[in-house]
């Protein structure tokens, strides 16, 4: 197991010493005092550091020339995180997202749900155009992973919405590991190591499982709201292996496109001669 692995293991296992000893320090009369209670989050903080400048080094000796790859949806669509504004974009390089762009749908005369300050504190993942939306298979690839099982939670899109993502939710998640971060979600192999991540895919939506060959254009699920996810969007990106943990980011291109900027929004036609992915599934309450 490479540094680059055991650094965020080490990093999880740091924040739940620290919570054990938060429970057992309230359920009895412990006799470590407060700073022992503590040291593991301040030892997590620099180990969170030091893998942060590892995948640094490691990700600036990788860099390459943009993958033009098809674009991973129909339709209009508007740009949130995008490399096309900063990189890393998520502001991290963990998962082989330096290069990852997030994308809401934005169709022609339906509005999407905007930010609540206060009201409503969340709502149901149907009410966005989003939700349900065909994803596309951007390039002729081999399916390597696809999973669809984790539930669709509501949205996260207000101040109390955000603050429970970032302050409950995103950090139980962290500890899970990636597949909890990112949701239900797939990883094709377009061959040459170029691999690309669909994230935040709906549950039971999938069209495609391990092993499958996919065309340009095909369906292999739909857009939905799970894992670490404010909204029902796409988060997708490029990296050079199959594996979240270790793989480094690639940087992309949509063929007639290119890379959005956040707040950008662009219009995906269908491949010529490429399949015709099914209309979004209708909503559910």
């Amino acid at each position: 197991m490479s540094v680059r692995t055991l650094l965020p293991l080490l990093q999880r296992l740091l924040i739940v010493t620290f919570l054990a000893l938060v429970v057992l320090d309230l359920v009895e009369d412990s006799a470590l005092a407060l700073w022992q209670v503590f040291l593991p989050l301040p030892l997590a903080w620099a180990v969170s550091i030091a893998a942060g400048r590892l995948s640094a080094r490691h990700i600036r000796s990788a860099d390459r020339a943009p993958v033009e790859v098809e674009p991973p949806v129909e339709g209009r669509w508007s740009a949130v995180n995008s490399p096309a504004d900063r990189t890393p974009s998520h502001g991290t390089h963990v998962y082989g997202q330096t290069y990852a762009i997030d994308i809401v749908a934005e169709p022609e005369g339906t509005g999407r749900p905007g930010f609540a300050a206060l009201w409503p504190v969340a709502r149901a993942p149907h009410r966005f155009p989003a939700f349900g939306a065909p994803l596309l298979a951007v390039a002729e690839a081999t399916v390597v992973h696809a999973e669809d099982g984790q539930r669709d939670h509501l949205s996260r899109n207000s101040l109390l919405g955000v603050a429970y993502l970032m302050l409950v939710e995103g950090e139980s998640r962290g500890l899970a590991g990636a597949r909890r971060v990112v949701g239900n979600h797939v990883v094709l192999d377009l061959g040459d190591g170029v691999h690309a991540v669909y994230a935040h895919v709906q549950r039971d939506s999938l069209a495609v499982r391990a092993g499958d060959r996919v065309r340009p254009g095909q369906l292999i699920g739909r857009c939905g709201n799970s894992g670490n996810s404010t909204e029902p969007h796409l988060h997708f990106h490029l990296m050079d292996g199959p594996d979240l943990d270790t793989a480094r980011g690639i940087p992309f291109s949509w063929r007639g496109i290119g890379v959005p900027k956040g707040g950008e929004a662009f219009t995906a036609h269908r491949i010529p001669g490429g399949p015709s992915p099914a209309s979004p599934a209708s909503p559910a309450d």
